[in-house]
């Protein structure tokens, strides 16, 4: 850039130079190709500015009437740092329903101008506020946070008719808690509506896998007065063995349960699930473990239940069968689809 303001100079200072050589303005301009006008207006600018002037100036300037508000600025960012995960798209959405009405750009423009442009710059920022706060993380807590799992897990299309029709069930590494040890999260979707359900274990054990159907799923079901059809999980030991002596089989015979396995070294046929954990990573557990340390299971499956919760019932959903509705909303909806079809 510098080269070329350079080259541009030389040409107009070449132009006067030539002019006050020759003693003829109209001859130099026609050697330069130039007209008499442009001569005197850098004749002008050397004048009043000295050669500087003659850079190129450039005519843009900010329109303040187009500039967000202060108000709705100060919301943008603070709703950046209270779900760092969301996206502008998702930030939007969820800011018009707190009365705060501003377009998916505008929320990218605020970002930038507040370096937090990306999920990692406001993980950053986050961590600053709470440093500030009086909270501080260890470097073991920060380095473990920060790894990114499930960044590029395929998001497979599954087909799949009304609520009930296929659940998607998986195992979930959450890491490692001082004290308690590895934990594992046992993850059910349903393909449909996008409920989901998480419970937190130790192990990863049939049993485990057939304790969160047990605990959470069916009796939700059952409230609803929707069957539960099918059940996808891939091929881990959890999941897969012979009826007679594996408990999760065992559970889904006696409930009558359909049980579809995954292709084999092929994860993205269970896509729901896969991203639904980068979801949870990104927007609970790298959230939660920069304001608290866990020393139980017990008190993160609390904090673990109250997002589910916020994810199921207040969320605004992205999907294909959501469109913008929370998953409650797309389940409710879609009871009516399962009456049709199980009255025909």
């Amino acid at each position: 850039m510098l080269n070329t303001n350079e080259k541009i100079i030389k040409h107009k200072v070449g132009l006067l130079n030539l002019a006050e050589e020759l003693g003829n303005v109209s001859k130099a301009c026609q050697v330069m190709g130039l007209s008499r006008d442009t001569f005197y207006r850098y004749k002008t600018a050397v004048e009043e500015g000295g050669v500087d002037a003659l850079f190129e100036q450039t005519r843009r300037k900010p329109n303040l009437k187009n500039r967000i508000d202060e108000q709705t600025e100060a919301a943008v960012v603070d709703y950046a740092l209270e779900f760092p995960a969301h996206g502008q798209a998702r930030t939007s959405n969820e800011l018009r329903k707190r009365g705060i009405f501003v377009s998916g750009s505008g929320v990218r423009c605020i970002w930038l101008r507040h370096q937090l442009g990306n999920f990692k710059e406001r993980l950053k920022a986050l961590e600053a506020k709470v440093a500030e706060e009086g909270i501080i993380l260890t470097e073991a807590q920060v380095a473990a946070l920060e790894r990114k799992q499930y960044d590029d897990e395929a998001c497979g299309e599954i087909e799949t008719a009304h609520p009930g029709y296929l659940g998607s069930q998986d195992t979930f590494y959450v890491g490692t808690l001082k004290g308690v040890g590895r934990v594992y999260q046992q993850t059910f979707v349903d393909t449909y509506s996008k409920v989901a359900f998480a419970k937190l274990y130790t192990t990863k054990t049939p049993i485990t896998a057939a304790d969160l159907l047990n605990d959470k799923v069916l009796p939700f079901f059952e409230s609803q007065e929707l069957p539960l059809l099918r059940i996808l999980t891939d091929r881990g030991t959890e999941y897969c063995g012979k009826v007679e002596h594996h408990d999760y089989q065992l559970y889904l015979a006696l409930n009558e349960i359909e049980h579809t396995r995954t292709k084999t070294q092929s994860p993205q046929t269970n896509g729901i699930c896969e991203r639904f954990h980068k979801t949870i990573l990104q927007e609970f557990y790298q959230v939660t473990f920069r304001k608290q340390v866990y020393a139980d299971i017990a008190a993160l499956q609390i904090n673990l239940d109250e997002w589910l919760h916020y994810y199921n019932n207040e969320r605004t959903h992205q999907g294909k069968m959501c469109c913008g509705r929370t998953p409650m909303e797309t389940l409710m909806d879609g009871k009516q689809i399962w009456q049709e079809k199980f009255i025909h």
